[in-house]
């Protein structure tokens, strides 16, 4: 792959204050112009989305969190993260950035579970939403409850740990051999964003360790459907066609079945398959994403 230089769209970052934590969000685009938030996954920090910014052909104004212990966002210092907050701090976000209007809500992965949620809990906050790649988890049974809450507990005796690395170079790796179709140069941006050096001078990921433990609470997914089925926001669901995410749900034939049935709670729906895409779409292929974003956003519905 061949390493060329690329002129991004200018960020602005900046720092508030939000339900007791210190938040970092970057803007991209102008400030009076109609409001995109987008929203990252697990593992990941806002700044994974400049090469969709980049894309955009219209006036957007972006705005993009690093969720509580990721990114420049501080850890609210607990051994544990509970799936509710990430809605108590997006409704945060959205009370300081957009009081009293109803907005473009993009989610990815985890940000996507986020945003789909917040849709039909808040249907009045969300005009349109773009759910990438955000299915849920797999079916649970009450039976598996007591295995659950044991797992969790046994966790809690050992802190866990991430790794870290010589150098960004040795990070940039890193995200290639997650993603290979990752260049060169879109590894080596992410990676000074993904990392940091401490004080040893090793780079180590901005994302607290603690986003590892287990939950000790089932997934409810007729509770998440429940959700979505009083979501009143078109919504446009993109998958890509060489994710791996289907594997979290069983076996394939069996994945994709449950995953057309949970898209078929949302009563407005327009359903697009990435060609060329894993998981990290946004990384892979940003100008086909940012087309169909913006023709979806632009359109009256």
């Amino acid at each position: 792959m061949t390493n060329t230089a690329q002129i991004h769209t200018p960020c602005v970052s900046e720092f508030l204050p939000l339900r007791r934590l210190r938040y970092h969000v970057r803007h991209w685009g102008n400030p009076d112009a109609p409001k995109i938030f987008m929203l990252h996954g697990w593992m990941d920090v806002a700044a994974s989305f400049q090469f969709v910014v980049d894309s955009l052909q219209g006036d957007w104004h972006v705005i993009a969190p690093d969720w509580r212990g990721f990114g420049l966002t501080v850890s609210p210092a607990v051994d544990n993260y509970w799936f509710p907050d990430y809605l108590g701090d997006l409704e945060a976000l959205l009370d300081h950035y957009a009081p009293q209007q109803a907005v473009n809500l993009l989610g990815h992965s985890m940000g996507g579970n986020i945003a789909s949620l917040y849709a039909g809990i808040r249907p009045a906050r969300v005009r349109k939403l773009i759910n990438l790649e955000g299915f849920g988890l797999p079916v649970t049974e009450p039976s598996q409850a007591p295995a659950r809450f044991a797992s969790w507990l046994d966790a809690l005796h050992s802190a866990p740990t991430l790794r870290s690395y010589a150098s960004a170079e040795e990070v940039a790796l890193r995200l290639q051999k997650t993603n290979p179709r990752l260049s060169n140069a879109r590894a080596a941006f992410l990676a000074r964003h993904w990392a940091a050096p401490g004080a040893d001078g090793r780079w180590a990921i901005l994302g607290d360790p603690a986003h590892k433990m287990p939950s000790p609470l089932l997934f409810q997914v007729e509770e998440m459907m429940a959700c979505w089925r009083a979501t009143t926001a078109p919504v446009l669901w993109v998958e890509a066609e060489q994710t791996n995410m289907w594997q979290w749900m069983g076996a394939k034939e069996q994945a994709r079945a449950e995953i057309d049935r949970r898209v078929r709670y949302y009563a407005r729906v327009r359903c697009e398959m990435l060609a060329d895409a894993g998981h990290m779409m946004h990384h892979d292929q940003p100008q086909a994403l940012a087309r169909l974003l913006e023709e979806f956003l632009g359109d009256a519905g």
